[in-house]
């Protein structure tokens, strides 16, 4: 039966991993903090006993008038001690629910929060929807940076049609429910000897999200993701059910994959799998030099290929994944540091710089606690103590390239294991695909950005923390994907730019949020236009500006067929009911409805 407003608690935990910690009490503040209001500096003690109730008596007012404007005058919504908080469905009065993306960097309240269990319950909720023109936005597992699928109106979410629905392990194709987690997916499908042909960073994507965004992984002969969808339903307001696919509709089908869920709700698909398969993860350490040889050679031979910039530094950290069967058998390497040792600079700078900014310890046991601490977390503390001041961030990006040069080595497991990454933790991201030549043929563009993208932030000074992320793809048929396409050997590239938000703190979080933008409009304004970048659209934000906007939606006409899909929007959402603000925002429909 359809739910509104409502979660079963044995299903929340498959919708999202909730890391949220408890905020501590305040200390209680010690009578030996309390000073006697004198401006002398060294005020001998009361001579009568008169003079004693005097300041007792100051002391008195002043606690009960700190007492009564804690509790008369409510804190700021920016006050320091709000907490940002990572994608959750959290309810707060009886008929209001809060829902924020991972990053905790974009929020809504709404009072429509929908959770269909079968194909039948969506069908009804987006008819009624559409009837009584009431919003109901399609959102996955809240994880795009960009909070694409959030709206305060409401919103219909597919958790709970998370079934994988059929295998045919001849054709090597399996058809599920949109709401199938990666993860899920591929635990699912494995005892059929089958996988995905490449992975994201992230596996707990909603498979309909992870489609509608254009996501992808990396290797320059894979495409994105979308582009492994043969077939799917979509469950439109003013048409139904439709399936669609390169033999039905074909020209709706290639709109629709990656559809930024304007179109329709996505309710199941069709992918086209690969064996399951072992892959070897080699990294090692490089430098734009080294790998301006190598790099043609290197996009031909790796089945998966990225790069690791490290500001401020000329490391580049290389990971390239092959399949196992290239092999003959394991590599036999034998790193020169282990875990601990790798980690020793990081540690080591951590605890210098506890000492320098003097921050207090909390308890007896901060040294074992440091020491069971991941790289990824380390980096996160590290930058929380000072995440704007450009030298902290050198120091850090250094010690995170020493801790990349002790990690060089193999590594050898399922490809879906292999191709994860630990991203760190809540962060600003921008990410950009532009066109770099073909694969007989590159371009070497993508290595220019590269060094351009470097020379900008040394010359502007930003505080950019490690690492700046390349990865490639082949070209996409989706007509909306950023790698979109008509000539097959086209390749693509495919950068990210980073910036943090380590802290809980509001303030904190607003200021590096401000540099993070000064960030990617240099680049934006430096770059993009050079070298045709777009951004993804999982990370793209809409400008608040109305003459930045326009000219937004101007660049975008120029690189996808806008009109083509707000025709489809307009036949197959007349009422505009699986829109919110973002999409309204970037294809503007010149009629009202």
């Amino acid at each position: 039966m359809l739910r509104l407003l409502q979660i079963r608690r044995s299903r929340l935990a498959s919708l999202t991993k909730t890391l949220i910690r408890p905020t501590q009490n305040p200390s209680p503040i010690t009578p030996s903090l309390l000073r006697p209001l004198c401006t002398s500096t060294s005020s001998p003690p009361p001579s009568s006993e008169a003079e004693l109730r005097k300041y007792v008596g100051y002391a008195a007012l002043l606690i009960g008038c700190a007492a009564a404007t804690y509790y008369s005058f409510p804190f700021p919504t920016d006050a320091k001690h709000k907490k940002a908080q990572l994608f959750r469905y959290a309810p707060l009065p009886e008929d209001l629910h809060t829902v924020s993306n991972w990053s905790g960097t974009h929020e809504v309240q709404t009072r429509a929060f929908l959770q269909p269990e079968t194909e039948e319950e969506l069908e009804a909720l987006v008819k009624e929807a559409h009837e009584e023109r009431r919003k109901i936005r399609p959102v996955g597992s809240g994880l795009s940076p960009n909070g694409i699928g959030l709206h305060r109106a409401g919103m219909v979410n597919l958790a709970l049609m998370d079934k994988v629905i059929e295998v045919d392990k001849e054709k090597k194709r399996v058809r599920v429910q949109a709401g199938v987690r990666v993860s899920q997916l591929v635990d699912g499908i494995k005892d059929h000897g089958l996988t995905l042909q490449n992975f994201a960073s992230i596996r707990e994507q909603q498979i309909g999200g992870i489609i509608q965004v254009g996501a992808h992984g990396t290797g320059a002969n894979l495409p994105p993701i979308d582009e492994q969808i043969v077939s799917m339903k979509l469950v439109t307001p003013a048409k139904g059910t439709i399936e669609i696919s390169k033999e039905n509709d074909p020209e709706l089908f290639y709109l629709a994959r990656c559809g930024l869920g304007g179109l329709g709700v996505v309710s199941e698909v069709t992918i086209q799998c690969v064996d399951r398969h072992e892959l070897v993860e080699h990294t090692f350490v490089s430098n734009l030099k080294e790998i301006r040889k190598n790099h043609k050679k290197w996009l031909a031979e790796n089945k998966h290929i990225k790069y690791l910039y490290i500001p401020y530094t000329d490391m580049v950290v290389v990971v390239k994944c092959n399949p196992l069967s290239k092999w003959k058998g394991p590599p036999k390497f034998k790193p020169k540091y282990d875990k601990e040792e790798a980690l020793l600079e990081v540690r080591d700078l951590y605890r210098e710089s506890l000492k320098k900014y003097r921050v207090e310890e909390n308890n007896e046991n901060d040294a074992t606690d440091i020491n069971e601490l991941s790289f990824t977390e380390l980096r996160d503390k590290l930058l929380a103590l000072d995440p704007l001041n450009k030298d902290h961030v050198i120091k850090v990006n250094q010690a995170e390239a020493e801790y990349w040069r002790k990690s060089e080595g193999y590594r050898v497991g399922w490809s879906d294991e292999i191709l994860g990454f630990d991203c760190g933790g809540q962060q600003w991201v921008s990410e950009t695909c532009f066109p770099a030549g073909t694969l007989e043929k590159p371009s070497m563009r993508d290595l220019d950005y590269i060094e351009e993208l470097k020379q900008l932030i040394e010359k502007e000074g930003i505080p950019a923390p490690a690492p700046i992320e390349q990865r490639w793809t082949a070209r996409s048929r989706s007509l909306m994907s950023p790698a979109s396409s008509s000539a097959e050997n086209d390749i693509f590239s495919w950068v990210g730019i980073i910036m943090y938000l380590p802290t809980m703190d509001a303030r904190q979080r607003k200021e590096i949020t401000e540099e993070y933008f000064h960030y990617r409009h240099l680049t934006q304004t430096r770059l993009w236009g050079e070298y045709s970048a777009y951004e993804h659209w999982a990370k793209i934000e809409v400008p608040k500006d109305k003459d930045e906007l326009a000219a937004l939606q101007a660049r975008l006409r120029k690189r996808f067929p806008v009109d083509l899909y707000n025709k489809a929007r307009s036949e197959l959402d007349p009422n505009r009911i699986l829109s919110n603000n973002t999409i309204e925002k970037l294809f503007p429909l010149t009629e009202i409805v």
